[in-house]
């Protein structure tokens, strides 16, 4: 009588997932860019036209958002901000605001202390060294308080449409190491990692549709590789297989 497997070799792949070590992994420059290709390719059929999920009407509201949308959902961020714009309504309203009652007001977002201050400070540093208005360089952007790389790339690119990078949140940061896109873990560092292989027509769209995947398909824990487009393409070590 053949003798039985352990149970643990036993496991085999979800219906439709193809196993890592039969994914052909590319060998060369040419086939690195192929597969490329063909990822963005499947990002482009999933998700043609999709932007930033933080509602904003103007780059003011897109900053503030994205300053509390650290640690954050924005589907919360999303159920705050109407109430906090109806408040204060223009920039010189955030930068007169009072820290303590601020921070009551966005307290369901998570760290509202800190996030009160960065908010104040960046509408002081928007009125006095912008006229009001939200810069549109990285360089200027940089100088606002709670805008980091990640902030200033989704200002400058969903507000203005100015491809300065790409926004390395902890969808862009997982997805892109699950998918071979870089071996790096330090979000500056990856950025700099996509920014050489993605074209730069490719940087704002990329990172939004990276976002959206993550949310959705490529997720944390679990992902779901059994109605995944680039299932075919990822050799993933933690690729579910059962």
């Amino acid at each position: 009588m053949p003798r039985q497997q352990p149970a643990a070799k036993k496991a085999a792949s979800a219906p439709g997932v193809t196993p890592p070590r039969d994914v052909s992994k590319p060998k060369n420059a040419a086939q690195r860019k192929e597969r490329l290709d063909q990822i963005l390719k499947a990002l482009d059929t999933l998700y043609p036209n999709v932007t930033c999920a933080l509602d904003h009407r103007n780059a003011w509201e897109l900053l503030v958002a994205t300053i509390l949308s650290a640690q954050c959902t924005d589907k919360r961020v999303n159920e705050v901000t109407p109430r906090l714009f109806a408040k204060y309504p223009t920039v010189a309203d955030f930068a007169n605001a009072s820290q303590e009652e601020m921070a009551q007001d966005i307290r369901s977002t998570g760290f509202f202390n800190n996030k009160a201050k960065s908010v104040i400070g960046a509408a002081q540093r928007v009125m006095t060294a912008f006229g009001g208005e939200v810069p549109h360089t990285m360089e200027e952007l940089l100088t606002v308080p709670g805008a980091a790389r990640k902030t200033a790339n989704v200002v400058l690119g969903t507000a203005y449409g100015v491809a300065s990078g790409v926004v390395v949140d902890t969808h862009v940061q997982r997805l892109s190491g699950r998918l071979d896109l870089t071996r790096n873990e330090e979000p500056v560092k990856i950025e700099q990692d996509l920014m050489k292989i993605l074209p730069q027509g490719r940087w704002i769209l990329f990172s939004h549709q990276l976002i959206h995947f993550g949310r959705n398909i490529c997720v944390a824990r679990k992902p779901k590789c059994a109605e995944c487009p680039l299932d075919s393409l990822c050799y993933a070590s933690d690729k579910p297989l059962a």
